[in-house]
């Protein structure tokens, strides 16, 4: 009786927490309407919900924001930078301009930065790679966020350099934010690492042991219509449809992958 009392307390907890973070992401609605925002990130917003996702992360106008590879389409980066710029700061933690096949990506970033200079003159560019550079002075950053990186991190046995990097810049108390592809429960992990999916209880599970505490999770970017076993993984789906016109149909049907999101605070 008191378990299941708990358990009805902690669903009502959840579901005010929801109703607080839906209040909250009106705060980001009209960035999502900005002119400088491009048609392809645009059309993203219906699967990546960033209004309710920034607003479960807890960001404020006065916070130091990391966002870790960002990329070259910088989809955060267009609603965060032009909205920090006045009391907090943006830093794209981007990748390592030293390693060649990365290069590319790079050089598109800085461009877009040098483009529309207006928007993103304060925009400072760090380097990430795994525990190789401070993505932020120690102690400095109120959030650190990542969008589906997880995944290759984990298999390719960086987590624990790339999560001790998050903690150096996080200020205590400081939230880190972790996006990414929703993988089975019941399947064997490691086959499914390689479709890009990663089960949400070991990232839990592997993210606390570095001494992060997970305040909560979120389900704004869930898609039950993903059953995961597409012939080229996640990238078997929208945006990027490796099948090309194969099947394509279907999988824009299935939307964008299953996406855990999930909040974690330093102590």
């Amino acid at each position: 009786m008191i378990a299941w009392c708990l358990r009805i307390l902690c669903l009502l907890a959840l579901g005010c927490a929801a109703a607080s973070w839906a209040q909250s992401a009106a705060t980001f609605e009209p960035l999502l309407a900005g002119a400088h925002r491009s048609a392809g990130n645009v059309a993203r917003d219906a699967h990546r919900h960033p209004a309710q996702t920034l607003a479960f992360f807890g960001i404020q106008p006065q916070h130091t924001v990391v966002e870790v590879l960002p990329g070259s389409a910088g989809y955060y980066m267009e609603i965060l930078a032009p909205w920090l710029r006045a009391q907090g700061r943006y830093i794209a933690a981007n990748r390592d301009e030293s390693l060649p096949q990365y290069l590319p990506d790079h050089q598109k970033l800085l461009a877009r930065l040098s483009d529309e200079a207006a928007l993103y003159a304060q925009v400072t560019v760090a380097p990430f790679r795994a525990d190789r550079h401070a993505i932020a002075s120690p102690g400095s950053a109120d959030v650190v966020i990542s969008f589906r990186n997880l995944h290759n991190w984990i298999e390719r046995q960086e987590l624990a350099e790339s999560l001790s990097t998050f903690y150096k810049a996080l200020k205590p108390g400081g939230v880190l934010g972790i996006v990414d592809h929703r993988a089975r429960e019941d399947w064997p992990e490691s086959q499914q690492l390689a479709k890009g999916y990663v089960r949400q209880s070991s990232a839990i599970a592997l993210i606390e042991i570095f001494f992060f505490k997970q305040k909560t999770a979120y389900e704004i970017n869930a898609n039950p219509r993903d059953t995961k076993d597409h012939p080229e993984g996640v990238w078997t789906l929208p945006p990027v449809y490796r099948l090309k016109d194969q099947d394509r149909a279907k999988y824009q049907a299935i939307g964008e992958s299953d996406r855990f999101t999930l909040k974690f605070i330093k102590p």
